[in-house]
Order: C-alpha cells, then structure tokens, then sequence
C-alpha cells in the first residue's frame, strides 16, 4: 500500500498545497486536475482581486518547495488577482511537481478496490480505485488514499430559491450569468452598459459584482442594478467593516454600505425566486414565490453560493451533514445560520475522516454548501491531513493556524422571520441603496 500514489483531485491553491506536504513527507502524489493547467478554476476569475494578502495565499509547504528552487516571494502584503495567484504561485508550483500532475484528467468515480459500498469485508486494507475520463479514454488508478480538493467552482446554486432552477431559469441562460462579470472586457462590459440588470446573492462575490456594476453605472447613465436578497432585511449582509481582520474583506463590505446621491443600485429584500419569464422584447421578468414580479431586467447575475458534487463518490462511504453536506464533524463549525468565518476554529483530519478509511473532503468541497472558506483553512486541513496519512498522530492533532475574525459574531440568517409591516421587503416600501464605489475587492 505505501508505494502506492495518493491521489489529489484538483490542482487548486488547496490540491497543489496537499501535493506540496505529500512531497515534504515523502509520500508520492499523483494530481488529477479536469482543466487544462493549475489553477484552471481560480483562471475563471482572473479578473478578481482577493481580499487575503499574499501572506495568507501562500502554504508553508509549498512556499519551502519552491524557495528551493530559487523562486522569489510576492510582496506579503499586496492582494492579488485571481490571475496574479496563478501565474505568480500556482504555475511555478506545479512546474515543480511536473510528472506529478495530470491535466485533462476528469475523476468520474471512486472505489475500494473490488468492493462496492455495501461490502465490508477488507476496506481498511484494500486500495482505493479512482476513474478517470480523459482525451485517451477511460482510465483507472490505483491509490492508497484520496484527498478530494475538487472544490465546488462548477457546481454553482441555481437562481431558484427553493435550491433548484427556477421554473425557466434552463431556458434564460442566454441572460443570466453565474459569475463575477469581468467588465474590463469590451464585450462583457457591453452587455451591461446602460441596461437593467438583476444581482442576486448576498455573500462576498455578490458584493464586489456591485462594486464594479456601481462603478459602470456612474459613469455610463441608464445603467440600473437590482440588488435582490432573500432575507427579509439588509442586516448584517455588509460583515463587519473596521472590525474585520481581513482589512480588504471589511473595505469591500463598507464600500457596498456607502450610501451616494446616484441611486444607480436598489435593493429588493425578501426575493426568493420562483419563475424566470419574458416580456415581448426578450428581457427577463423575475416572479418570487409569494407572487412579487420584478420590472424586465436585461440580465440577471447570480451569486448564491456553490455546492459539492459528490455524484462521483456515490461508491464510498461518507458521512455527511444532512444540511451542509459537508463533514458531520465539521459542519456545526461552519454553519452560517450560527457562524461566519471568523467564529470557525482550525480544523483538520480530526473533524473530515470519513467512514471510508483514507477517503478525505478538503478544501472548499469540505465545506459542502457553507460559504466564507478561506485559502488558510485549506492550507491547515491538507497539513494535517496528510500527517495523518503519513502516520504522524501528533502533527495531524496539532492545530497550526489562528484564522482572521470578520468581525461579525453570529449567523448571517440565511432565512428570516416573516417580514413585518414596518419591514423594507419586496412586499413592502423598498427604499434604494445607493453605492459609490472605487476598485473591485473581493474573495
């Protein structure tokens, strides 16, 4: 068993940092990413600044493999772009482990060797299978232990606000877009100059889609943003300012708090989305469940949130939170109907074992459907992870990391009370929220 790979799925922040300490410990890593390059999915959002500064985006392990080989740090406190952490950090990690990386390698499966799910007979001793879809075929490994860093990029939540598509949400996807919009691309930027268009979310992305869309709306007259939040209230949607220990983090929520005299983005509270239709023109008519029916926007932006595909892991046995879908242990640590990030201790092996020896959930796909993971907690779950693996008791027990607080204490109440008389929801006076913003933060 131990000459074995273990296999690392995705060669994210969070994969290459678990390759980079299998490396260190002696352990050979073979990364199966389903892109075409490291950091595939963080490339998706090139555009978009971090609000974590280089000293929290770098893990320790990797940062010691690479100043090896002669290469020279970023400056600790600038705050990168998604491209920047790629070409600066990822792509000279990765390079460092070539031979060890497969690229275009989409894991579709996973089992102990020669088992299903309900036999018990020799799963603590028997390897893991993994199935991989590739350019060449279907092709299958054989690993002592699984480290699923695959993230949840692909797998956003839908418009819908019962969880799943809203009724012709399918059909509107030539309108709606799951991303941060990069508005320094011409075409991009073309489509939402001078047009009424819909965000809805109310987490970090959410917020710096704002920034920017207020920035456009300034400058270009005739731009109209529609903020839609499913809580009843604006509440504590903003985090925590000045006392959040992410400065950027709280900058980014106190811009999208500033009130201006523009009145270009107006928020719509208790919107949670039923039905997607069109007006005669082509543009989108958004429904709520309680019958609220927005003016037609040109576009809708959604930002809700992502979830785990765990579809490919339908063989092995996890146990997860009914709720969270993330690992039972780790789930009250994370719940944001109680905590924000900040109230979430460090973690590792100890709360993301699985039922299925040597099988681990790490990195965003840890989290489940929990928001605010930080590149910390990744880089803290993957060192004790693989300790673990390596038989190192103690290292894996040993919290290493003290996680930056948001300044928030308390849920961010992902569901709110029926809203009142005096309330501003959808159904009630919406007063706007005006946002003057410079820059574009964000996680």
């Amino acid at each position: 068993m131990g000459e074995l790979p273990v296999v690392v799925v995705g060669a994210g922040p969070t994969g290459l940092a678990a390759a980079a300490h299998l490396t260190e410990r002696g352990l050979t890593p073979l990364v199966l990413e389903a892109g075409d390059g490291p950091g595939w999915t963080v490339s998706q959002w090139h555009h978009v600044r971090l609000f974590s500064p280089w000293s929290e985006l770098i893990d320790p392990a990797a940062e010691r493999l690479l100043k090896s080989s002669g290469w020279t740090a970023p400056d600790v406190g600038a705050y990168p772009t998604g491209s920047e952490w790629v070409s600066s950090y990822l792509q000279p990690l990765a390079t460092l482990l070539t031979g060890q990386i497969r690229y275009g390698a989409r894991v579709t499966g996973v089992a102990r060797h020669g088992r299903d799910r309900l036999v018990d007979v020799g799963r603590e001793t028997a390897p893991l299978t993994v199935y991989t879809a590739t350019a060449g075929g279907t092709r299958r490994i054989t690993a002592q232990a699984i480290i699923d860093a695959s993230g949840t990029w692909t797998t956003p939540n839908p418009l819908g606000g019962d969880g799943l598509p809203a009724l012709g949400e399918p059909e509107a996807r030539d309108r709606i877009t799951y991303r941060i919009p990069d508005l320094a691309n011409a075409s991009v930027r073309e489509r939402f100059t001078g047009r009424r268009v819909a965000v809805a979310g109310s987490g970090h992305s959410a917020l710096t889609a704002l920034v920017a869309l207020a920035d456009l709306a300034r400058d270009h007259p005739g731009t109209e943003i529609l903020w839609l939040l499913r809580r009843g209230a604006v509440g504590n949607v903003f985090g925590g300012g000045g006392e959040d220990q992410l400065p950027a983090r709280g900058a980014l929520g106190l811009r999208a708090k500033a009130a201006a005299v523009d009145g270009h983005v107006r928020t719509v509270t208790g919107f949670r989305t039923a039905n997607v239709d069109r007006d005669p023109d082509g543009r989108l008519v958004l429904n709520s469940f309680d019958g609220h029916r927005l003016e037609p926007v040109d576009g809708v932006v959604v930002l809700t949130g992502f979830r785990p595909d765990l579809s490919w892991l339908s063989e092995v046995r996890l146990d997860l939170d009914p709720v969270l879908q993330a690992p039972r242990a780790l789930a009250p640590l994370i719940d944001p109907n109680v905590h924000s990030c900040g109230t979430v201790y460090p973690h590792g092996a100890a709360e993301l074992v699985q039922p299925e020896p040597r099988v681990y959930l790490v990195g965003m796909k840890s989290y489940g459907r929990a928001p605010t993971f930080l590149a910390l907690t990744g880089y803290e779950q993957v060192r004790s992870v693989v300790a673990a693996i390596a038989g190192d008791d103690d290292a894996a027990r040993r919290v290493e990391l003290t996680l930056p607080e948001t300044g928030v204490c308390g849920g961010t109440g992902v569901f709110d009370e029926p809203v009142g008389s005096d309330s501003s929801g959808c159904c009630g006076p919406a007063g706007p929220v005006q946002i003057s913003l410079t820059g574009s933060v964000a996680g």
